[in-house]
């Protein structure tokens, strides 16, 4: 049996040449050109999102959004529905807290009203300075995104 060598494959260096200066003509490369947004894609809200399962006990999988808003456990809690959508924000009174592992419980009576089973995701908006969680159920998402979709299956611009 006989042994060969294989020389390796380097390519060969070029002086003064590092990849982003001048190229194998002399010639200054430009940079690629990258499309730019529109401003009215640009974010200006003070607020945090996160997508999360409830479970068969009401509580929120993802603790982010809540440390988000600087909420401990024990942290007291107002929770209440508006058409659809759950909103919570803390209060010395509230009725309802963080509970001890940081997790976020919404109540079986709210879970009611939004028709939330074990395993529906929400979709959680967190404004930050104003202290407020807003959990949207997917139902609620269809219903306020129907008629975006709708224009951009048409071609029409919103």
């Amino acid at each position: 049996m006989s042994t060969s060598s294989v020389p390796p494959v380097v390519p060969r260096v070029i002086p003064g040449y590092a990849g982003t200066g001048p190229g194998l003509l002399g010639r200054a490369r430009r940079p690629l050109p990258l499309p730019a947004l529109s401003s009215e894609f640009t974010r200006t809200a003070d607020a945090a999102y996160a997508l999360s399962a409830v479970d068969k006990s009401g509580r929120i999988a993802d603790r982010s959004i809540v440390r988000a808003l600087g909420w401990s456990p024990e942290t007291r809690l107002d929770i209440r529905e508006q058409s659809g959508v759950i909103l919570a924000c803390a209060t010395a009174d509230g009725t309802y807290r963080i509970d001890d592992r940081g997790y976020l419980l919404l109540p079986l009576t709210v879970r009611r009203w939004c028709r939330l089973k074990a395993g529906d995701r929400v979709l959680l908006v967190a404004q930050l300075s104003a202290g407020v969680l807003a959990a949207h159920p997917l139902a609620v998402l269809d219903r306020l995104l129907a008629g975006t979709h709708s224009a951009v299956k048409r071609g029409e611009t919103a």
